[in-house]
């Protein structure tokens, strides 16, 4: 319980700062924005409460507004995300169900699942955020041309850290 807590508040602290330092910073493109912070919500363990999970991502979330200037925008988001991933959770769940001990990574649960998982809770992260920073249809196809960009650059940066950081030693 203690290493899972520790090794939470250590992942909250590196990925809000680097995508603060190093994400915010970066330019990739116009349709191209990275959401490494997205992660924390995403690695959070299976038992993890609602409502737990519903008040980490305000935080995260409001700290990133905070440093982005950006008035809430990824607060909403990241609360829109958290609020789906039980439900993304039931959609996929395996056959055997989860364990409940466990954490949602490609060491734990395999890489197709994780690429699935990812894919669908990143996908609707940025869906509310690029939407809500729009918020007007007339730029749809422009806007969804964002969102699923940025949605395959996040997964893609979110695998290769985890190969990178080995979590593939847990199993």
């Amino acid at each position: 319980m203690r290493s899972s807590l520790v090794k939470n508040i250590l992942r909250f602290v590196m990925l809000a700062a680097l995508q603060v330092v190093v994400f915010n910073n970066m330019q990739v493109g116009t349709f191209v924005n990275i959401f490494i912070y997205t992660g924390f919500i995403l690695f959070l363990p299976f038992e993890t409460p609602r409502t737990l999970l519903l008040i980490l991502a305000l935080a995260m979330g409001l700290l990133m507004d905070m440093f982005s200037n950006t008035g809430g925008l990824h607060a909403a988001s990241l609360v829109f995300m958290a609020f789906s991933r039980p439900g993304v959770l039931r959609l996929i769940e395996p056959r055997d169900g989860y364990d409940a001990s466990g954490d949602p990574t490609i060491a734990t649960m395999g890489l197709g699942w994780f690429v699935t998982y990812a894919l669908l809770l990143i996908f609707l992260h940025s869906f509310a955020c690029f939407f809500l920073e729009a918020f007007r249809m007339s730029e749809f196809f422009f806007t969804l041309g964002k969102i699923v960009l940025s949605t395959f650059v996040t997964v893609l940066l979110l695998i290769t850290a985890q190969l990178i950081t080995g979590s593939q030693r847990e199993k």
